[in-house]
């Protein structure tokens, strides 16, 4: 198990702006991981605020048809139309954002840093080249993991949700929380 840190929740009343990447959105519309399980939770109860570009959206759109994926949302007894509908049900869309002094090695990439530097939010991605941003993100705003631990109590107050740093593992593939 990685090690988890404290992620900074507004206080009741407040919202903290989320930005998930195209693998942790999966995780939580298709896959159920239980590492997303918090999500839905603190977005509900509106102490995180979901935001996507209309370009996250359409990336989304393009990843659910791959070969490899689109086998697994059957699985799971969904279409793609019910995952965008889930998409469009939860994510609040906003303007693009402009590009940011962190520069992400792999461009497809560059729109989740973008959008989370211009709004001081917290990121979550399982990709290497975003997680090698960790410092760089936390000096512009940024909170960076690839998961969250289930809070201590039903009710989430600041410092029970946890987020995994989000280390890359070795090899390059997913990431050390899991």
């Amino acid at each position: 198990m990685a090690h988890e840190v404290p992620l900074t929740l507004p206080a009741a009343g407040s919202s903290r702006a989320l930005v998930l990447d195209t693998n942790i959105v999966l995780d939580l519309l298709v896959f159920a991981d239980p590492a997303t399980a918090p999500l839905p939770g603190l977005m509900a109860s509106g102490r995180l605020r979901w935001i996507a570009t209309d370009g996250m959206r359409a990336e989304l759109a393009r990843v659910l048809a791959y070969a490899q994926i689109a086998p697994r949302v059957q699985y799971y007894g969904l279409t793609s139309a019910a995952v965008l509908a889930r998409f469009d049900a939860a994510a609040h869309i906003v303007e693009t954002a402009a590009r940011t002094s962190a520069i992400c090695k792999d461009p497809d990439d560059q729109q989740f840093i973008d959008l989370a530097v211009a709004h001081r939010a917290l990121l979550l991605s399982k990709d290497k080249a975003v997680l090698q941003l960790r410092k760089r993100l936390a000096v512009l705003g940024v909170e960076l993991g690839c998961a969250m631990a289930t809070p201590v109590s039903a009710e989430p107050k600041s410092g029970d949700a946890r987020l995994a740093p989000g280390r890359p593992k070795a090899g390059g593939r997913g990431c050390a929380c899991h």
